[in-house]
């Protein structure tokens, strides 16, 4: 195969690249007080050693010059960042760095065959489970994550339960406002807040659907390349859940005993890999159909509160109910977000209060302008 200036530029690229992870890794371990995170950045850095001879090597054969550059600026000053302030302080960009390495190889036929996308792809996932762990701080944290997890999990779900209603109470009680300012009547302020509603929701859950659809997808996907990764390259994905848990907290020998424990059952391996490694739960990638159901269900409940007394009243009386039921619905929704927030529930919810009352008054102040320029 033929070598050209541009291919012998993108070796000498990739060269570089690999200086500045060597650089990056060897002094991170040497400011590591931690022994087993030590251990970790070391494995790393010859990792990326063996890529700088694959490059050094391509070079050769083409007779170009295959000498090894100084470390970039940019890698000397984020370590001089690292031993001033902390490692934690750069873990997050030295995890960019490597989902961007990964990026750079994916095509490469050299890089490809060599396996150096996978391993990239193995340092982003070590640096994901080192940011969650803060970048340095001894101890096992495996069984706290976890349970962050979990409590995260269920804490979406309610969140978007509940933001779900709000969207439906204030896009309609807005909307609601703006047809009752024009004045155009009682039956045509139903109509308008019937048509909110059933639009709302549907856009709602069809958003919610692609969402949720999309997300699943790609996990599938996910799974399904970390399951031929297992079949084709058992020994290296063994290395890998090793090296993870190891940024957690456990001790090099532990971390290893676990893995070898692991992967002595495929399905269990394949199962520990992805929850491990991609940060997914096979069993729970989420329903579309339940997603948008939901959101639907959930929109339709909030937009429905402003519109109701307008089927049992009449002008100035129907829209002060509809304005004192938002509000309770508001107050109520504003308090339920505390659970989340830990503020006081009279605080968010006359907040939300205040600023639904806001929308529907600029809405029926619009709406009564244009009844006056339309003749309504």
């Amino acid at each position: 195969m033929t070598v050209t200036q541009d291919d012998l530029k993108r070796y000498r690229r990739y060269l570089n690249e690999e200086t500045d992870g060597i650089f990056i890794y060897r002094e991170l371990a040497a400011i590591e007080q931690d022994e087993t995170l030590r251990d970790v950045y070391e494995r790393l850095a010859e990792v990326e050693i063996k890529h700088l001879e694959l490059w050094q090597e391509q070079l050769r054969k083409a007779g170009a010059d295959d000498s090894v550059a100084r470390p970039s600026y940019r890698a000397r000053v984020m370590m001089a960042i690292a031993r001033r302030f902390g490692a934690a302080v750069v873990i997050p960009v030295i995890k960019t760095f490597e989902a961007d390495a990964d990026a750079m190889y994916a095509g490469d036929p050299i890089a490809e065959a060599a396996g150096l996308p996978a391993d990239e792809r193995q340092h982003y996932r070590i640096f994901s489970a080192l940011e969650q762990r803060g970048g340095g701080i001894s101890g096992s944290v495996i069984g706290r994550i976890e349970s962050r997890h979990r409590s995260l999990g269920g804490g979406n779900a309610l969140r978007a339960a509940v933001l779900g209603a709000n969207d439906g109470l204030v896009s309609n009680l807005a909307l609601v406002m703006g047809f009752a300012g024009a004045a155009t009547g009682q039956a045509t302020i139903v109509l308008a807040g019937l048509a909110g509603l059933v639009a709302g929701a549907f856009s709602m859950a069809l958003g919610e659907w692609i969402s949720v659809t999309s997300s699943r997808e790609a996990a599938e996907a996910q799974i399904a390349a970390e399951a031929e990764e297992l079949e084709l390259m058992p020994e290296a994905e063994q290395e890998e859940l090793a090296l993870i848990y190891q940024a957690k907290g456990l001790q090099r020998a532990e971390a290893e005993q676990l893995a070898e424990r692991m992967m002595q059952n495929p399905e269990t391996a394949l199962n520990t890999l992805i929850r491990e490694e991609l940060g997914l739960d096979p069993q729970d990638l989420g329903s579309p159909w339940v997603a948008g159901f939901t959101s639907l269900l959930l929109f339709s409940i909030g937009a429905v509160i402003p519109v109701t007394p307008f089927f049992f009243l009449d002008g100035i009386s129907a829209i002060a109910t509809s304005a004192v039921a938002s509000s309770f619905g508001l107050f109520m929704l504003g308090g339920a977000i505390t659970l989340f927030t830990g503020r006081s529930a009279l605080y968010a919810g006359s907040r939300q209060v205040i600023l639904g009352l806001i929308a529907a008054a600029a809405t029926f102040g619009i709406g009564s302008l244009i009844g006056e320029v339309a003749g309504i």
